[in-house]
Formats: C-alpha cells, structure tokens, sequence
C-alpha cells in the first residue's frame, strides 16, 4: 500500500512539474467523433482510425504521453474539453469565434472549406440557388450556420457521410460538407456531385481555456510535426495529398 502511494504521488508530482492538466496522468485523453471518415471512423471493436486519430497519436507521442481515444457525439466534444473531461478534442472543429469563447485552439492542423454537394440530376451551383430549399449539414458543425443564410429549412444528421447518403437517395436538397469529406463520399460510390466550394477554413485542436502549458506544448509539438514531415505524411496516407499547408501562403 505504501509503494502504491508513493507511485501515486510521484506520477501527480510529474503532471504538476510539467503544467499540464490531465484528465489521468501519463495519457493524452482526445475526443472525436468516430462517424467523420476519413477523418476519424470507428471500427467494429468501438476503435476510431482516420487522419484526425493518427494526429492526435503524434502529438501524444510528441508529449510523452499515452494517447487514450474517446468517442464522443460531435456536437458534444467542445462542452466536453471546456468542463475538463477531456484533454482536448482532436476532432476537425473549425476555428470560430463562437467556439473560441469556450475554449482555446492550437495552431491549424489542416485547412480544408466547405462545398455544396447535390445528386448529379441537381441544377443547383451555388449557394444562391439553395434559397428557401431543403439543406442538410451535420450536428455542432459551422454548415448550418452558412445554410441558414439562404433557407431556414435546414435539417440536422448526427455525422456528414449520413447525411450525403440520405442525399443520394433523395432526401433535401443538398448537403453542405467539407470538400474533403464529400471527395472521400464520392469516391466510395455515394452517388453525388460537388458544385460551389464556399470558402477556406482552418481546423485546429480545442483545449480548455484553462489548460495553457498543455495548448503550448501542443503548438510544440504540431511545429515538430510539420518540420519533420509527419503531418504532410499522414495527410497523404488518406487524401493522396497534404491538406496541412496553408493554400493562401
């Protein structure tokens, strides 16, 4: 019992030396979703893979730390990084000035934007086209807000790919994704075609505002992993190509 607590006490000393917040010592507790492939899927043994889940392994690997996966709705995640139930959430969240009132992001780990995708007998190109029909967009994304732009007939799926295969076989009118997404859709064989892509955004790792050293070491370890090449080769392990440059620069 003594040798245990001696344990205890030393793996809570080593947390409280390096400033980091974690939820259990010598692990990197990360959530995502599990239904955003290729992003992050979940196999039939509840295990997530995809490029947000090899990312978040690198940074853990980069912290010394275990990584420790957990699924969780997407919609739900930041809630859950700001209370503290996970470390931080490696998820493809979009930095937004919304979310940031919650919680703190890393520097992009990709950049990716968001494309209007209909069935291939569709005439609509462009967000203009979209007034007063039907769109779907996925629970807790940044979609439904550029939706609502032109409709307020916007219905909500637990994760993307569920809705472009409801689209597929006819259900609304479109579905607004990141490009990306729907590229993989395609290529699975979901009937559909991508039309107007609607702007550049920046995707990022969430923290709790009150988590600092634990953001800073992150940014660390994301610019190791730029330099030494990891990211550019994971990106190219599931698109065929790096999404983790900035387009623009």
């Amino acid at each position: 019992m003594l040798t245990v607590g001696v344990l205890s006490a030393c793996g809570s000393e080593k947390s409280s030396q390096t400033g980091m917040k974690l939820v259990e010592d010598g692990k990197f507790t990360f959530a995502s979703s599990g239904e955003y492939n290729p992003f992050s899927v979940t196999d039939g043994d509840g295990v997530m893979t995809g490029f947000d889940i090899e990312v978040a392994e690198a940074i853990a690997k980069e912290l010394g730390l275990e990584p420790d996966q957990k699924r969780f709705k997407f919609n739900s995640i930041v809630e859950g990084v700001k209370t503290g139930r996970f470390d931080a959430a490696v998820a493809s969240h979009t930095i937004t000035d919304e979310r940031a009132e919650h919680v703190n992001f890393s520097t992009p780990y990709y950049y990716s934007g968001p494309q209007i995708f209909v069935r291939p007998d569709s005439e609509v190109a462009s967000l203009d086209d979209l007034k007063g029909l039907e769109i779907a967009v996925s629970k807790g994304s940044t979609y439904a807000k550029t939706a609502q732009e032109v409709t307020d007939n916007v219905v909500q799926y637990d994760s993307d790919v569920t809705a472009l295969e409801a689209l597929a076989i006819g259900k609304h009118d479109a579905v607004i994704t990141d490009f990306l997404t729907g590229k993989e859709a395609i290529g699975n064989g979901i009937e559909i075609e991508g039309k107007d892509i609607l702007g550049l955004s920046e995707q990022a790792v969430a923290v709790a505002k009150d988590n600092e050293e634990l953001l800073k070491k992150i940014n660390e370890a994301l610019d190791t992993l730029r330099e030494d090449g990891t990211l550019k080769k994971i990106s190219e392990k599931y698109f065929k190509e790096d999404i983790t440059t900035n387009p623009e620069e």
